[in-house]
């Protein structure tokens, strides 16, 4: 079964975001390897900030039926490469976390996240407050499980 590739910076959100996509409260830890999940896929933020690890990531994506692109909203610059998203032969979907941030800028974190994902939606995202979770599981697992689809 292929699944859905979370990719993200270092910090991002991303481990956070998948323990809230699977329901677990515990504390995220740092990613250090790929990480499978039943559906997901969580990637260390290294391989999104070092160009020597994309051939990591683009080998990882043949496993993989669609990727997640994570950004932080409150940070102030983006860490993917202009058009990032079109490097991979799957659909691209993007995450803004840590929308309840007090330095968070969601429209400026979406600004920055459409220049690496031009097409492709993008949900907003409070691990912490469980906003737009569901909504963003709901929109990956018929990817993952399309046989589930009414």
């Amino acid at each position: 079964m292929k699944k859905v590739m979370i990719i993200g910076a270092v910090g991002a959100g991303k481990s956070t975001l998948v323990k809230a996509l699977f329901g677990e409260s515990q504390p995220a830890a740092k990613t250090q390897s790929l990480v499978y999940r039943e559906w997901l896929i969580d990637t260390p933020g290294e391989y999104t900030e070092n160009p020597m690890y994309y051939r990591s990531l683009m080998a990882t994506s043949h496993q993989a039926a669609a990727i997640l692109l994570v950004h932080d909203a409150s940070r102030t610059r983006n860490y993917f490469p202009p058009g990032f998203a079109g490097g991979f032969p799957i659909p691209a979907f993007g995450a803004v976390t840590k929308t309840d941030h007090p330095n968070a800028d969601p429209a400026k974190a979406m600004s920055l996240l459409r220049q690496s994902l031009p097409q492709g939606e993008i949900f907003l995202t409070s691990s912490a407050r469980g906003e737009g979770i569901e909504e963003l599981k709901n929109r990956l697992l018929p990817i993952v499980y399309p046989e589930s689809k009414n």
